[in-house]
């Protein structure tokens, strides 16, 4: 057979989630004629939306447009998933064996579940007594069986890192336990959480506001816990703690985030680094792989030595956009300090915006919404503003 042909892009950006558009969109914007985007999906999602979903105050159709609507003019689109990454020869090679050569390559698919590092969760899923909001096949499946609760041991999870804006796990327990206070239930209900590290955030005064709504609820927390394994039959969880393991049985339901990981070619393509999640080795200020000058990453996929969030996406889309041009013309390369932002509910109207960098709290980038304080308006904000801000604004590199 004759090799295929190969194709060639002046930049070409894996992944078409918001780190992927945003970022072609904003590379027309600033006058690169030849953008090449591989996605293999066919929907795109605004994730943030799941969390809604999941506490019954949003619909799957309202955070889905197909990916044809949403990928820019002039950005070539590959519906195909990468298989390969020669970043010596400077060719990406598909699943369905389409040869790419790139000039510059970015590199945004996300994170990927990693089930293998919880045996007995994805069959705890498929049995339904597991969900998250965090996988997108399971979000319908969450608020029927939280609002249905009336008694037992429910358990919540907050994923370690890196995962996808671990902080907002706490949206659907903090929403389900106003909801279950308000049906009069929550007294009888065995309400858990499993945090990863000490605290949720690592911003003081926010933990402190957090702090307040767990014991409001009367929530039990496991502080530095992980899942270990699941027993799907028995509906029971093993949790690693300091103190040792913790065994939760007969559960009444699990809210339990898998562990995410970086795809499997990342590593094959020898971008990884050796930590957990095995994400794309970058320099965390200029975003440019420690591997290849001519490869560069962003979002959950690159290792930035902050927490994950659209919020931060933002200001890394701005400053790759630079870097890219800068690196160009062999000038020197903008950073990027690690802000991101962390929307988290405190009840089922309020929720408290957590903004830090790489050195500690920020509270300069949203004055008005940002005060450490759980309010309506930044509830309504997250809701129902940045939806539209994203579809018309973000997508389109405005912002």
């Amino acid at each position: 057979m004759p090799e295929p042909r190969t194709e060639h892009a002046e930049v070409l950006v894996v992944g078409g989630g918001n780190a992927g558009i945003s970022l072609a969109a904003r590379l027309r914007r600033d006058g690169w004629r030849d953008v090449v985007l591989v996605e293999p999906s066919p929907v795109h999602r605004y994730r943030p939306l799941l969390n809604y979903v999941g506490a019954g105050e949003a619909s799957m159709r309202s955070l889905e447009k197909p990916m044809g609507r949403v990928v820019p003019d002039g950005v070539r689109w590959v519906r195909d998933a990468v298989a390969s990454v020669d970043h010596v020869s400077k060719v990406v090679t598909t699943g369905r064996g389409r040869r790419l050569r790139y000039t510059t390559l970015v590199v945004c698919p996300g994170t990927q579940e990693d089930w293998d590092d919880t045996p007995g969760l994805q069959s705890a899923y498929t049995a339904g007594w597991a969900t998250s909001t965090y996988v997108p096949s399971a979000v319908p499946l969450v608020w029927p069986a939280l609002r249905a609760l009336r008694s037992g041991t429910v358990l919540f999870t907050v994923p370690p890192e890196p995962a996808p804006c671990a902080a907002t796990a706490l949206k659907p327990l903090l929403m389900a336990c106003d909801a279950w206070r308000r049906a009069g239930v929550l007294d009888d209900l065995d309400v858990v959480l499993a945090l990863p590290e000490e605290h949720v955030t690592g911003v003081p005064k926010a933990d402190a506001r957090l702090e307040r709504a767990f014991a409001r609820y009367g929530v039990r927390v496991l502080r530095r816990a992980r899942v270990a394994r699941v027993d799907p039959v028995l509906r029971s969880v093993e949790l690693t703690t300091p103190a040792g393991p913790v065994h939760l049985d007969d559960l009444a339901h699990a809210h339990v985030v898998p562990h995410y990981r970086a795809p499997r070619w990342v590593v094959d393509a020898g971008l990884a680094t050796d930590e957990p999640g095995r994400l794309v080795s970058v320099d965390p200020g200029t975003m440019r792989s420690t591997v290849s000058d001519d490869v560069w990453s962003l979002g959950d996929v690159a290792s930035l030595g902050t927490s994950s969030s659209g919020g931060g996406l933002r200001k890394q889309v701005n400053v790759l956009a630079k870097n890219l041009t800068a690196a160009a013309k062999g000038r020197r390369l903008h950073r990027y300090d690690g802000f991101t932002v962390m929307p988290v509910t405190t009840s089922h109207r309020r929720l408290v915006l957590v903004e830090r960098d790489r050195s500690g709290p920020r509270p300069r980038h949203l004055p008005v919404l940002h005060r450490f304080r759980p309010r309506r308006l930044t509830w309504l904000f997250d809701r129902y503003g940045l939806p539209v801000l994203y579809w018309h604004r973000i997508l389109r590199g405005k912002v």
